[in-house]
């Protein structure tokens, strides 16, 4: 395959993932789908951390951007542009791996909830996983449900940061390719 139209794929199936990191990432401010709990400052700590909309999100969105114009004829379709790709790619690799160390840390800790009378993260530090012992989960009150809530939402982020992570990281091996060999987009007639 072309490196440039490996630059368009790369680009074109980053756009969808950094939507979803975006989307989860707003949605885990508002537990139980309500908003009295983001005014309230009862939001998970690795929420505010933002590693889907900034890391996952924006810092994955322009190196797609970049990456796709790589494909396409023109000033960016070059051997110059190609090395250019390189140094976006590892952006997108350092936006990812922030939303995975973040997701990741979600998953960990686990959700700020209300347990009997205070807030606090009952799941943080404990021995046996939360994760897997569905049993531990009645220990948050309030939000209702808000442990699938952000098992769900920090596991997709996780999934996500994933993808992207691996997709920016064959953008530098290609872009790497495009840079020596040349981006190959074809001329058309002249």
């Amino acid at each position: 395959m072309c490196t440039g139209k490996c630059s368009r794929c790369i680009a074109v199936t980053l756009y969808p993932l950094v939507v979803i990191s975006i989307i989860c990432n707003i949605v885990l401010f508002f537990p139980g789908g309500e908003i009295k709990y983001a005014k309230d400052g009862h939001i998970t700590e690795e929420v505010k951390y933002m590693g889907g909309l900034i890391g996952g999100g924006i810092m994955v969105l322009i190196p797609a951007l970049y990456i796709h114009m790589t494909g396409q004829k023109g000033c960016c379709g070059n051997r110059c542009g190609m090395f250019l790709s390189i140094v976006f790619a590892a952006v997108g690799v350092a936006g990812a791996l922030y939303s995975f160390i973040v997701a990741v840390l979600g998953l960990q800790n686990g959700p700020l909830c209300k347990t009997t009378i205070i807030w606090t993260t009952p799941f943080k530090n404990s021995d046996p996983s939360y994760l897997t012992d569905s049993s531990w989960w009645g220990r948050c009150i309030e939000p209702k449900n808000i442990v699938h809530f952000n098992i769900g939402l920090f596991g997709t982020l996780l999934a996500t940061s994933c993808l992207e992570l691996i997709l920016c990281g064959i953008q530098m091996v290609n872009g790497l390719f495009g840079c020596l060999c040349g981006a190959c987009i074809n001329k058309g007639p002249l």
